[in-house]
């Protein structure tokens, strides 16, 4: 069966987006032992700005970020100072004078501490006092979008026009469907967007219903948080928002539907060692400042290692 989408609905334009950023980093370790993880740099910026960049070219201008115990330096990188400031004014360096300022006038930032880290249900849950009863986005750090694949400001527009909440989905090698939520899926009248009527957290591969994984962009309507409330916790004795957003694709009339945008763009993995280095790879070649030189360097110690 293929769901229609034609119906409209007027909505306030979402403006708040949720960013936790609570976790320990425990991968990156011994990187991570006094700088949060979200700070590590992707080339010449920390791996956070590139997501509250992403809200902010979705039109989200609010950014929330759920954190925990060290994460102070995420709150110093978003704001002014004066001192490293004044000292570029002196030298004349506007370059790199415009890039420190840059960070500062992104979005307007506020902070919460999730406290005991139960999971990604509790610190979207966390997030409640802030978002009130309007729709929101959430962005997981270790993900990277590329920003010429424009896929939050996608997932808006779907939410914003279909109600309910809204998934990014991505195929995958069935090997690997293991690492994420899996979502069993429906056609719909456009190509890129799916139907969701069921979703399962870190599927066996021979219990996944589809290829089909969520991977770290949510549009959500606000009954998430009453679900969250009461959803006990998962996989891993933690509170887990796929439960939550199973619960709600079963329902069209409490916070339903559930709709999944499949995205077929650019994505860097940040989270895991080896494609945190791959990321910075691609991202660095593509730069019109460093990419020519890089990419010549690169291509010459390729060739080096495959004559050894």
């Amino acid at each position: 069966m293929v769901h229609g989408m034609t119906q409209t609905h007027p909505r306030t334009r979402i403006s708040k987006a949720v960013i936790p950023a609570a976790g320990l980093g425990t991968r990156f370790l011994p990187a991570t032992k006094a700088t949060p993880k979200e700070m590590l740099p992707v080339v010449d910026k920390p791996a956070i700005q590139y997501v509250v960049e992403e809200a902010v070219s979705a039109q989200l201008s609010d950014v929330l970020m759920i954190t925990g115990r060290n994460k102070r330096a995420l709150e110093d990188h978003f704001d002014r100072n004066y001192e490293l400031e004044e000292a570029l004014t002196r030298k004349g360096d506007e370059s790199r004078l415009a890039a420190v300022r840059e960070s500062s006038g992104l979005a307007t930032m506020h902070y919460v501490r999730q406290g005991d880290p139960k999971g990604l249900g509790h610190a979207v849950l966390c997030a409640e006092p802030h978002v009130g009863d309007q729709p929101f986005a959430v962005l997981l750090g270790d993900d990277l979008i590329d920003p010429r694949d424009p896929l939050l400001a996608r997932m808006v527009e779907v939410q914003e026009r279909h109600g309910g909440s809204v998934v990014a989905l991505m195929e995958v090698d069935p090997s690997q469907i293991h690492l994420y939520g899996s979502a069993a899926i429906e056609p719909t009248n456009d190509d890129d967007v799916v139907r969701v009527t069921d979703l399962v957290e870190k599927p066996n591969r021979d219990q996944a219903p589809s290829s089909y994984a969520v991977i770290g962009r949510y549009v959500l309507d606000p009954a998430v948080f009453d679900v969250l409330k009461k959803t006990e916790p998962g996989r891993g004795g933690e509170i887990q928002l796929t439960d939550a957003l199973r619960e709600l694709s079963h329902s069209d009339e409490t916070g339903g539907p559930v709709h999944g945008v499949v995205f077929k763009g650019r994505r860097y993995d940040t989270g895991d060692r080896a494609d945190y280095l791959r990321a910075i790879v691609r991202l660095a070649c593509e730069r019109d400042d460093l990419g020519p030189d890089f990419r010549t360097w690169l291509r010459s110690y390729v060739t080096e290692e495959m004559q050894e």
